[in-house]
């Protein structure tokens, strides 16, 4: 590896480490390079969809190079196996620096997407749930933890209920409201959202919802202040199976249309992302930033996300952690329509 760019597996390179790791795996998080990388150019012999099911199962992200594969018509077969595909080697460089700050995480992350693609999502938000509570014990958000002590105390108190309900006779108008905060997903506006959900299920008559956030920005994704302050991961992931409002929104989303603006971070843009329809301003930007607290999407993202955009668009936002703009939002149906 050099200047930050890893080696790539080649066919033949990935035919010989198959064979190599019959009894193992080929990469795995403890390893000095806890990823593979691979841009499958060479000979053809016929194994290239052994070789795709070998890769599909590997302990670890599996980085595709789609600009080195030119003619090659197997390399769609292991493209697809891979877990991101990128252009370009230097694409390479950014992700597997976050892989090797949180290996586990990653891991997890790209596990979780490949288990659930073909799953019903009331189950895959099961799966997706079970695995943040397993990061939740782990060393990676225990070092993030120690660094970032929880501080409830310093969420500035802001008047008014954590969501606004207004209706105006069928249409029901649910808005984040916690501007001055930048509406973040806090226990009190999750359980506030669940609760007015949990109405908009019960009520037929409601044929519309719009949800929104209130001020510059849709919401920031999950308060990293009450980041911690659960008493253990399996009480989380209790908490989570009776009061996450992705699992209510699932059961009434063809009502529910989504307005992003601003920032839409982390949980920010996984609840909407599961709504019929989403329309964003020109200033909205999206972003992914649960590795770098050692964590994956645990609102309901490893779910609503791939269901929209696909499992590898999905893990390269994760794992690169990069921001996107409307515009490209648009462009992968993450966002419907842009307006003004």
């Amino acid at each position: 590896m050099a200047d930050g760019v890893p080696s790539m597996l080649d066919l033949a390179g990935l035919r010989e480490l198959r064979f190599a790791s019959a009894a193992g795996a080929g990469g795995w998080p403890f390893a000095s390079d806890p990823f593979l990388v691979v841009a499958p150019v060479g000979v053809e012999l016929g194994d290239e969809d052994a070789i795709a099911a070998w890769l599909a199962v590997q302990p670890c992200p599996v980085i595709g190079i789609a600009a080195k594969t030119g003619a090659v018509t197997a390399a769609r077969a292991v493209l697809a196996a891979c877990d991101v595909v990128v252009d370009d080697i230097g694409d390479v460089a950014p992700i597997v620096a976050n892989i090797r700050k949180a290996p586990l995480a990653a891991m997890t992350l790209v596990q979780v997407l490949r288990v659930t693609a073909g799953m019903p999502p009331e189950q895959a938000l099961v799966v997706e749930s079970l695995a943040y509570a397993t990061l939740q014990a782990g060393p990676e958000f225990a070092a993030w933890s120690r660094a970032n002590p929880s501080a409830p105390h310093r969420i500035v108190a802001e008047e008014g209920p954590a969501v606004r309900i207004e209706r105006d006779g069928p249409r029901l108008d649910l808005v984040l409201n916690r501007p001055r905060n930048r509406n973040p997903m806090s226990v009190e506006m999750r359980d506030a959202l669940c609760e007015a959900l949990q109405f908009v299920v019960t009520d037929d008559s409601i044929a519309s919802v719009r949800l929104s956030g209130a001020g510059a920005c849709f919401s920031t994704g999950g308060e990293v202040r009450e980041f911690g302050t659960a008493p253990d991961p399996a009480t989380a992931h209790a908490v989570r199976s009776q009061r996450l409002p992705a699992a209510v929104l699932l059961a009434c989303a063809e009502r529910v249309s989504a307005h992003l603006q601003g920032a839409c971070i982390g949980s920010g843009i996984e609840l909407p992302a599961f709504a019929r329809r989403v329309t964003a301003a020109r200033d909205t930007f999206i972003q992914l930033p649960e590795l770098r607290f050692g964590l994956i999407p645990g609102a309901g993202g490893c779910v609503s996300l791939p269901r929209r955009i696909g499992r590898q668009r999905t893990a390269w936002l994760a794992l690169s952690m990069r921001r996107i703009n409307a515009a490209t939002a648009r462009e992968w149906g993450l966002v419907d329509e842009i307006v003004d």
